[in-house]
């Protein structure tokens, strides 16, 4: 039976009760249980939440709110909970830094959810109290939120150590999104599905073709498997190693990445790696809407990244920055032809197929099928 919980928290109830016991600002990466808060936060109180590009450096920022003399929240999905890690315990543990963390409880036991949740679905609470992370489920009525959020402020004064709200799926309801002001008509732009469909038709036929987290992976399965395929689930922001690792030992066959701007920015660092690696063929496509479309199609900060400045100034060998199918499929074919570590960085249309499916090959099929894949 499931466990989800029956939705009892109004978003602005969240946001209302944490200010007024004077924590924020607020900074973190997305995950959709807690959507709606992040859409409050961004329609009633944008100067108080922070975008950032991977849990740790959330975890940092909050560590200096903290100094300066604020009480800062942290927003994370707990796959993104290794990330903080080391920050958790070696900055904020060490110089006594409290911060509040929201941690969402993907993959609970007894609660189905995608097979990269579960080993830390199963693990949240136990991590935490590993950490001396005093942690506790998310209450689901606002009274009681409010004397558990007094309990958690006074335990942090007390102890100088985090405290964590473990939210569950379903904890907090819908936040309605304000209307948008009419923008002026711009030239309309792929949709992921179709920049997909646009590198596949225009790669060499023998490409490995890693694809990341989320969408992109389940796209990219359900219109265009093949055995050349890698679906990475989970392990946001390491596609682009995968496919490195792949290309510096199979001499033989290009490789090939499809990233994503939320991915990308999660593990910038890999960018430098694959520009020292420059040699390596590796085709490295980042699909960029300048969203978290997986999670609620929350803003990513990619609308303020050159991504091929970056990567030309990490050592790539050539970068492309296109936005229609044309220019794609020449890049793509450009790319392959001559070689190296090439970025093409595709300007895309946030939207999905609203069936669009979970992936059918559970993930250590897709590995063992790409591993035979490598040998043929």
């Amino acid at each position: 039976m499931s466990t989800a919980t029956v939705p009892r928290l109004a978003a602005r109830s969240v946001v209302d009760l944490l200010h007024d016991r004077g924590f924020g600002p607020f900074t973190g990466v997305p995950c959709s249980f807690l959507g709606p808060v992040i859409t409050c936060l961004e329609a009633e109180h944008p100067q108080d939440y922070v975008i950032a590009a991977n849990e740790g450096e959330a975890v940092a920022i909050a560590a200096g709110a903290r100094l300066a003399g604020r009480h800062p929240v942290v927003i994370l999905q707990n796959s993104g909970l290794g990330n903080t890690v080391n920050p958790l315990t070696s900055l904020c543990h060490t110089l006594r830094l409290p911060v509040l963390l929201l941690v969402t409880w993907r993959g609970r036991p007894g609660s189905p959810d995608e097979p990269q949740h579960e080993l830390m679905g199963r693990i949240t609470p136990d991590m935490l109290t590993a950490m001396d992370i005093r942690n506790e489920v998310l209450p689901d009525d606002p009274e009681v939120f409010a004397e558990r959020l007094d309990e958690a402020a006074a335990h942090m004064a007390a102890t100088g150590l985090p405290f964590a709200f473990i939210v569950p799926k379903g904890a907090i309801a819908p936040y309605p999104k304000p209307a948008v002001p009419a923008a002026e008509p711009a030239p309309p732009l792929m949709r992921r599905a179709e920049a997909i469909g646009e590198v596949v038709r225009a790669m060499d036929p023998r490409t490995l073709l890693v694809a990341t987290t989320g969408k992109t992976a389940r796209e990219l399965e359900c219109d265009w498997d093949r055995p050349e395929n890698l679906y990475v689930v989970g392990s946001m922001g390491c596609a682009s190693s995968v496919a490195l690792g792949v290309a510096m030992h199979t001499d033989d066959r290009p490789v090939a990445v499809l990233d994503g701007d939320g991915a990308a920015l999660m593990r910038l660092e890999a960018l430098t790696t694959i520009g020292r690696e420059a040699g390596t063929d590796l085709c490295h496509i980042l699909l960029d809407n300048e969203s978290y479309e997986s999670t609620g199609a929350q803003p990513t900060a990619s609308a303020g990244v050159d991504f091929c400045a970056v990567a030309t100034a990490v050592g790539y060998r050539a970068v492309s920055d296109v936005s229609d199918a044309r220019s794609l499929r020449e890049a793509v074919l450009r790319a392959q032809r001559d070689g190296g570590a090439q970025l093409i960085r595709v300007r895309i249309a946030v939207g999905s197929d609203p069936n669009l499916g979970r992936p059918a090959l559970r993930p250590p099929q897709s590995a063992a099928r790409f591993m035979e894949a490598i040998t043929q």
